[in-house]
């Protein structure tokens, strides 16, 4: 059992982008998918291209449902013999259902491996971590991938984000507890100030382009695979209806935000927030869904429980975000083409 966690929680977060603390993270949900037919069986159902994954190479992957909206988002690595598959606790046991309906004659076997190992997340490379870990998912936010394309002004604010995860031996434990560690809230209040998305900021409209997800999860070229032509139809021909947006919030008033509080731009709502948290050096901070049609430069009014608090946006997905083929315009019937 994990010693309690104690201390400033900004030291902490400081602590953890230095590299000389660790996270446990056991909790998250585990999958192996082994058999020859493995990432040709992969390829075929999920947002990425993993057809010449390298072992120990990380990527970023989505499975959508027929209407393109996200169901799972995972990390995913191989190891020569095995893929191995990252996503945040709870959504294992789904996802294990879902794989294993659709294996058919292909020879692969999907296993939950939840609970089976030790998962320890660290940041930057020399960080405090584990002898020998089995294998290390290193998260690619916020680059964009080879096939993908950012839908974020640069710099992102997520430069710099090196969060790497490691799966270790459960005979490990005793090592790892005697490691400096930190509580799972550091990584929320660090990833939101990455922009990083999690399942925790979706809902059952959630499409990949409201969130950039397309710069690390989903392959523009690749086959066809469920949600495809959604993610296709919109990145090219529409805008998605929502982006999600950083806030910086007043931090007078001390009130943080919960998860589902309405943004509010005159008497009109035009979001929710996804995730709130305090950051040691941006002070209180979000990540809310808006409207696409919301001015970026508009002062946000969140309403809480306790009272309201006011945010101004830093731009994640821009209002132009989609709309990339050049489709030529009709002339209006009747009017001269001359």
């Amino acid at each position: 059992m994990t010693p309690a966690i104690t201390g400033n929680p900004f030291t902490q977060q400081r602590d953890f982008l230095r590299g000389s603390v660790v996270c446990d993270v056991s909790n998250w949900s585990v999958c192996s998918v082994s058999g020859p037919d493995r990432l040709t069986w992969l390829n075929s159902l999920i947002s990425q291209d993993v057809l010449s994954l390298e072992p120990g190479q990380t990527t970023e992957a989505l499975i959508l449902d027929p209407h393109g909206h996200i169901e799972h988002a995972f990390l995913i690595t191989d190891d020569g013999e095995t893929s191995w598959i990252l996503e945040e606790p709870g959504y294992g046991v789904s996802l294990v259902k879902w794989l294993s309906s659709m294996v058919f004659r292909m020879q692969v076997t999907v296993t939950d491996e939840t609970g089976s190992f030790l998962v320890v997340a660290s940041h930057g490379v020399g960080s405090a971590v584990a002898p020998e870990p089995i294998i290390t998912w290193n998260d690619p936010w916020p680059r964009v991938q080879s096939g993908s394309i950012g839908y974020s002004p640069e710099p992102h604010p997520g430069d710099g984000w090196a969060l790497q995860f490691q799966l270790c031996a459960l005979d490990q434990k005793a090592t790892l507890q005697a490691l400096p560690q930190v509580d799972s809230s550091v990584l929320d209040a660090l990833g939101i100030a990455a922009g990083r998305p999690r399942l925790a900021d979706i809902d059952a409209k959630a499409l990949p382009h409201e969130f950039d997800w397309l710069r690390s999860a989903v392959h523009l070229n690749k086959g066809c695979y469920r949600g495809q032509e959604t993610v296709a139809k919109v990145h090219n021909l529409g805008h998605p209806p929502r982006r999600l947006t950083l806030l910086h919030l007043d931090g007078s008033s001390s009130l943080l935000p919960r998860p589902g509080d309405a943004l509010m731009l005159g008497e009109k709502e035009v979001g929710r927030v996804t995730r709130a948290a305090w950051h040691f050096e941006l002070g209180p901070i979000a990540l809310a869904l808006v409207k696409r049609s919301v001015d970026v430069t508009a002062t946000l009014m969140v309403s809480t429980e306790e009272g309201t608090v006011l945010g101004n946006q830093q731009v994640l997905v821009s209002p132009d975000a989609g709309a990339t083929r050049d489709v030529p315009r009709i002339p209006r019937l009747g009017r001269s083409s001359h």
